[in-house]
């Protein structure tokens, strides 16, 4: 086990100290699941939305974001998971994009592969268009110039998966 700003090298942690801290996480992600799905749309209430500032500043981290939840650690990349989607719903569109560019540009198994399909199949019944405007970031990176030729690749190998 990796150590931890909690734990030192070496040390462990006790399973209930373990269970109580991933109860803790999945209480977070329920009141912020709450705060992202019960906010008004545009155009229904008199005030913008109220804003959620650790989502706010999540925003600018997506890649990173994208890169811990790949690393598949134990329950970690769950939450992860579900953290990213909370953030690609709460965020304007091209966040939704940007995470499922990254996913399927970074993942290099199909178990990683399937964390891709997983927040599309989830963000597609919120978001409109996501399949096609995943597509567009993806070849205006592409043509931008911004991938090393081992992600693009890596990009088109697991687009051929996922077609």
């Amino acid at each position: 086990m990796p150590a931890s700003v909690i734990t030192p090298p070496g040390s462990s942690l006790h399973d209930g100290v373990r269970e109580a801290c991933d109860r803790v996480i999945q209480l977070l992600l329920l009141n912020l699941q709450k705060l992202v799905y019960n906010r008004p749309g545009p155009g229904l209430a008199d005030s913008p939305p109220r804003p959620v500032p650790f989502l706010d500043a999540l925003k600018p981290h997506v890649r990173d974001l994208c890169v811990e939840t790949l690393r598949l650690e134990r329950k970690r990349f769950l939450w992860q998971h579900q953290l990213l989607g909370l953030l690609a719903v709460y965020s304007p569109p091209h966040c939704a994009t940007d995470a499922l560019f990254f996913l399927l540009t970074l993942a290099r198994t199909q178990e990683e592969l399937a964390l891709a399909t997983q927040l599309y199949a989830v963000l597609s019944s919120c978001l409109l268009d996501l399949l096609p405007a995943t597509v567009k970031t993806c070849v205006c990176q592409i043509h931008a110039g911004r991938l090393p030729e081992p992600q693009m690749v890596q990009l088109f190998r697991n687009l051929a998966s996922v077609v």
